[in-house]
């Protein structure tokens, strides 16, 4: 899998979840310094683990999208995951969960900038949208580095928190952000 790229940026390589990824998955969503702002009990277990790896497996199957593998192209190290969910008509929810010793090198921004170049040019989205946990600031800093707009907070279930909530329209992204 590590050498399959469907998609890369300068730095890192974008694959696609399949079953036989189960030890990634565990490495990166059984890792509580990933998983305290995506949840609230702050860990995921051994069944949540599962059931999201499904999950991206599924999205992929049914909507072409997911949060996919992301890979260091010069060590092939496992970073993390970045990527698209469905949200709404030609609309997708941009997210990222990165392992702790790849946080603050840019790779969240170099992988988001490349999901949403691809959101926008393959996929013809007219709009992302994003959220985070409200004590996540990295990635506040992030989406409105990247053009994303404030436009409120969304309650979002698995925390239990209103999430800080944005969007990036094609349009705006496409005539104002030079990264």
């Amino acid at each position: 899998m590590v050498n399959d790229f469907f998609l890369m940026s300068n730095r890192i390589g974008f694959s696609k979840w399949q079953k036989s990824d189960s030890k990634l998955a565990e490495i990166l969503w059984g890792d509580p310094d990933v998983t305290r702002y995506i949840c609230a009990s702050g860990a995921f277990s051994a069944d949540d683990i599962s059931a999201r790896l499904e999950k991206e497996i599924n999205n992929e199957k049914e909507y072409h999208v997911q949060y996919w593998p992301i890979f260091e192209l010069s060590s092939k190290a496992f970073i993390g995951c970045c990527g698209l969910r469905p949200y709404r008509m030609n609309k997708y929810e941009m997210g990222f969960h990165l392992r702790p010793q790849f946080w603050g090198k840019g790779y969240a921004t170099e992988a988001a900038k490349a999901v949403i170049d691809y959101a926008f040019s393959v996929l013809k989205a007219e709009a992302l949208f994003a959220g985070h946990n409200p004590n996540n600031i990295a990635s506040s800093k992030i989406l409105l580095k990247l053009g994303f707009s404030y436009i409120g907070n969304v309650f979002y279930e698995p925390t239990g928190l209103n999430h800080p909530s944005y969007e990036l329209r094609q349009k705006f992204y496409k005539t104002h952000i030079k990264l």
